[in-house]
Parts: C-alpha cells; sequence; structure tokens
C-alpha cells in the first residue's frame, strides 16, 4: 500500500519513541541490513536486523547507558564506519535525551580533536583500528574523554563527568551533531533536533509521483556514509517512520553494484550524481536488469546522463536539492519531469524558495542568484537545524532577512521550476563530500615552505570536483619548486587532513592576485575557459590520493 504521510510535526517526539511505534507494527520484518562482502572487517557474509532485533539491542545499550548516568545534554562521539550496530547507540541515547556525533573514519588525529573538543563529546566510541588515533586526539583535550572500542564495549560504561540536565526529551531535544564543511575553514556543528530528524522522514515519505513509497514494503540502499545527512538524515529517517529496510555497504562499489541490488531484492536506491557516471562507464551485466528498483532519488546526476540511465536501467531516476540544515528537499518528482538542465523541483506549501539578488531582492525569470529557502513565513526556520554550535553569529547571517542563504547559485524558470547553476560558497565538491577550501589553505599556510595558498576546484571526470593549490613559496625555497616540494606539501597535508582533502593537482606560482582591498581574487587564478589542469607546470598528485587512515 502506497501512504501520502503528513509533512506537518504531528506526532512528533523522540526518535525513540518513534522506534516503538515502528516495532509495534513492523517487529518482525528487516529494519537495517548490509550486503556481503569478502574480507571485509565486519559481517562479510553480510547482515540483517528486524526490527524486533534492533529495539532489544537498543534495550540492553539504553540500560547501560543510563546506568553510567548519560542523559540530557550529553553528546557521545562514535567512529563506527557504516557498522548496522551503530543504530543500537543512537536510539539508546536518544531515549535518554543524548545527542549522537558520529565522526568521519577518514578524519585524521587534529580533525578528530578539533571535532572532540567542539563537541564537548563526554564519551568516545571507535573501532578497533582507529583506537590509538582517537586516543592520541583525546590526550590533546583537558580533560580528556575517555575512549572505548566499538566491537569490544565493557558491560559498565564510564561514568558521564557531568550530571544530565533534568527533565524528559521531546521533539525540540538535540538527537545528532553533525558535522559540515564551512566556508572559512573547521567544520561547522550543525545541532540536529527529534523534530529535524522527523520532518526530513516525513517529507520524504509525502513526495509520491516518482517517489511514492509503500509502507512496510521498502528496501533502500543508499551506498553513501552515515554520518551525511543523506544517509543519515533522509533515508534512516524515512524507513524508522514506514517500517523499510535501510540497506548499505560499507562505500559506493561500482562492480557490486547490480549484485547487491538483486541480492538485496532493493526496491529504491539514493545517490550522487558521480554514482550514474561511474555505473554507466560499466560494461552491461545481467543483474541491471533483473532487480526490481522503483526509482533512484540522486543529487546532481549530470543531464547528459540522466535520460541514458534511466533507458538502460529501466527506473526513473528523481533530482534532488537539500542541504544538511535544511529538513527537506526539493525534488522535480512530479511526471512530466525535467532531465535535461539539472530541474530539481518547484516551491511547494511547507518549502518555500526564491532565487534572490545580493540586497535579498527576488530575481527575474532565468536570472541567476542565490537559492533561499524557508519553512513557511509565519515559522520559517520549522524543521530545519536548530542552529550551529557555539556559533550564532553564523547561524543568524545563514537566517537573514528570514531566509536560510544556501550559498548556491539558481535560476527559477517561468514555470517556477528551479535550475541548480553552481556553489556560490568557497567549496569544493569531491565525490560526494564537501571540502572547505579555507581548511585546505590554512593547512597549506602552517608549512614552514609557504608564504601564500589558494585552493581552488578543478574539474574531475569521475570524482565532479578536486582539489588544486595554487602555491607561492617562502624566499630561499622558490627555486626548488617542482615535484618534490609538491609531494612534501601533499604528505603535510596527508598527515592532517582526511585524504580527500589533499591537493590533487599543485602548481606553484611567483604570486597570487589580489584586487584593491587586496583581498585574494580566485576568479583571475586562471584565464576565462582555460582548464587549470593543463596549463604548464601543473603537477598531478591523483595517483597518491588515497585512504589510508584505517577505516576498518
Amino acid at each position: 500500500m502506497t501512504t501520502r504521510h503528513s509533512s506537518s510535526t504531528e506526532g512528533d517526539g523522540t526518535l525513540y519513541e518513534t522506534l516503538l511505534r515502528t516495532v509495534g507494527t513492523w517487529g518482525p520484518q528487516a529494519a537495517y541490513a548490509v550486503p556481503p562482502m569478502a574480507r571485509r572487517a565486519y559481517h562479510p557474509d553480510g547482515a540483517s536486523f528486524t526490527w524486533n532485533e534492533v529495539a532489544r539491542e537498543v534495550e540492553r545499550m539504553r540500560v547501560r547507558y543510563r546506568a553510567a548516568g548519560y542523559g540530557r545534554g550529553h553528546r557521545v562521539a562514535i567512529l563506527f564506519h557504516q557498522r548496522p550496530e551503530m543504530f543500537f547507540h543512537y536510539y539508546a541515547l536518544n531515549s535518554l535525551g543524548c545527542s549522537m556525533v558520529p565522526i568521519n573514519p577518514d578524519y585524521r588525529v587534529d580533525e578528530l580533536a578539533y571535532l572532540l573538543s567542539h563537541s564537548g563529546a563526554s564519551l568516545v566510541i571507535g573501532i578497533e583500528n582507529r583506537l590509538a588515533d582517537l586516543r592520541e586526539a583525546a590526550a590533546m583535550l583537558n580533560p580528556a574523554p575517555p575512549i572505548l572500542c566499538f566491537e569490544d564495549l565493557p558491560a559498565t560504561l564510564p561514568e558521564a563527568r557531568t550530571r544530565a540536565a533534568a527533565g524528559a526529551p521531546d521533539a525540540t531535544t538535540e538527537a545528532a551533531l553533525l558535522y559540515t564543511s564551512g566556508t572559512t575553514g573547521r567544520p561547522k556543528g550543525c545541532i540536529m533536533s527529534n523534530r529535524y530528524f522527523h520532518t526530513f522522514g516525513r517529507w520524504y515519505l509525502s513526495r509520491g509521483g516518482a517517489l511514492a513509497m509503500r509502507d512496510g514494503a521498502e528496501r533502500l540502499y543508499n551506498p553513501l556514509p552515515l554520518h551525511h545527512a543523506n544517509c543519515l538524515s533522509i533515508s534512516t529517517s524515512a524507513m524508522l517512520l514506514n517500517g523499510g529496510c535501510l540497506v548499505f555497504p560499507d562505500r559506493f562499489h561500482p562492480r557490486s553494484w547490480w549484485q547487491d541490488l538483486v541480492a538485496c531484492d532493493i526496491t529504491a536506491v539514493q545517490m550522487q550524481g558521480i554514482i550514474p557516471n561511474l555505473l554507466l562507464k560499466l560494461d552491461p551485466v545481467p543483474e541491471e536488469r533483473r532487480h526490481r528498483v522503483r526509482f533512484g532519488l540522486c543529487a546532481g546526476i549530470e543531464p547528459a546522463h540522466h535520460a541514458v540511465f534511466e533507458e538502460r536501467y529501466g527506473f526513473p531516476v528523481v533530482e534532488m536539492w537539500a542541504m544538511s540544515e535544511t529538513g527537506r528537499m526539493m525534488t522535480d518528482h512530479e511526471e512530466p519531469r525535467s532531465i535535461h538542465g539539472r530541474a530539481f523541483g518547484r516551491s511547494v506549501p511547507g518549502l518555500e524558495a526564491r532565487v534572490v539578488d545580493e540586497a535579498g531582492h527576488t530575481l527575474p525569470p532565468d536570472v541567476p542568484g542565490e537559492l533561499v529557502i524557508r519553512h513557511t513565513e509565519a515559522d520559517p526556520r520549522g524543521g530545519f537545524f536548530s542552529g550551529y554550535l557555539d556559533d550564532p553569529a553564523a547561524t543568524e547571517e545563514a537566517w537573514r532577512g528570514g531566509w536560510f542563504h544556501s550559498g548556491d547559485t539558481a535560476r527559477c524558470d517561468e514555470t517556477g521550476m528551479f535550475f541548480f547553476l553552481d556553489r556560490k560558497k568557497n567549496i569544493i565538491r569531491r565525490a560526494g563530500e564537501n571540502i572547505a577550501a579555507a581548511e585546505v589553505e590554512d593547512c597549506l599556510c602552517a608549512h614552514a615552505h609557504v608564504k601564500q595558498a589558494a585552493v581552488i576546484a578543478v574539474p574531475d571526470e569521475i570524482r565532479e570536483e578536486e582539489v588544486m593549490a595554487c602555491i607561492v613559496l617562502q624566499d630561499g625555497v622558490r627555486e626548488h619548486a617542482g615535484p618534490d616540494v609538491a609531494h612534501r606539501l601533499f604528505d603535510w597535508c596527508l598527515a592532517q587532513l582526511a585524504y580527500f582533502k589533499a591537493p590533487a593537482w599543485v602548481v606553484f606560482m611567483d604570486t597570487l592576485p589580489t584586487g584593491a582591498s587586496q583581498k585574494l581574487q580566485k576568479m583571475t587564478l586562471f584565464p576565462k575557459g582555460v582548464d587549470p589542469r593543463q596549463e604548464v607546470g601543473v603537477i598531478d598528485l591523483r595517483g597518491f590520493k588515497k585512504p589510508t587512515a584505517g577505516r576498518g
């Protein structure tokens, strides 16, 4: 049965309370699953947990956290790298009013230390092969939070260092703290309430059209990281509300994609634009037409690939736009869909959108400007994130004029359809990861050899965009500019940043262009229409850019 779900906040409470209702209705059915994968550090033969099994394990964890004094106001940071057992912690913590802080498994020690310090995590739980890094990061803090092993959790947890806040958790209580790349350096912590997660899930379930969901019958496959909003906020919340099953591998594997979809009886998939691109490059396999997928939801599919993908694989792909902060997504889900120009939907009741100029004035049709959105005029922030942790100025700046400023450039045609054009923010989008150019610049400039650095996005045929660093070396080092110095700076970045943030391309320059106010002018680094990768002196480091942190 297909059900159109209300997008109102009726029934909002905690995610734990929703879990109990779902268990009461869909208890024997599968809730979470991972496909088999030989030599994976966990569940190499695959695994599946019913809603009843999830509820039992959640209760076991709930008892342990409660006995140790964890409750409202506490945060527990977890580096789990796609292990389904994470959900036992997620709902157990939620039942007590605690917030979960998912940790990107590619983070290096300095990044881990920042996240643990900024979040104020009371407890840290990590997979075995990252414990040494987590302990090194925690040792930089005073006081250092306890570090526990995810796979071998003690029966008795360390007592919470502070007393939990009084009162029972409700819809407004923080459920998770997700870190998203900021435009000025370190990632910002987005505070996500129970209402935020309920809103995102209900919104997905209420779309209908090409995204019509069936209660208790969907098996949704999402290969994107569970520490990202796409999987945790959208997929997880929707399946929690309608009793479906969320299936997720450790990451996207092109060659096992169709085998997974058939073996796991998948009915819907979620993707980033890089995924259709890579799948279309593969030779045909029988499974690509034997699946039961009814639709795909994708952010950023290339217009040239859209119709080709649907024709080859036999299901509609709905373009979507969302951000971690929004609590809702815009989707082009009603037929006839526009599949030729990055169309991502229209303004609808409950999610109002405009394209504005720098002064906040609505622009005429087809004139590019910044995309701004809100829930309603009466309640602009309803269902959105609660704010950036310890950064009220950034929160208010994002909400100036009563609209959330996306930082994305879009246009709206005469029919009200919105089209994505580019990112206004200083963000690089690489294989689904948002990378703040300023963070990479800060890392490079901390090296003794570097006088100035400008980091930009360059095209990448596989990953959408890659990181390029334009570097001015200190006097005395410039005469040695070349591959050796580039590799030295690359290794420097790799030691402090997640591997995907390290520059894949490096070029040494005598100066960087600045304007009258001495502000860096990145738009004039290279002539218009020129591919920076093809310029003389550019050093290609892509072959060295591989994960080495031990994801597990």
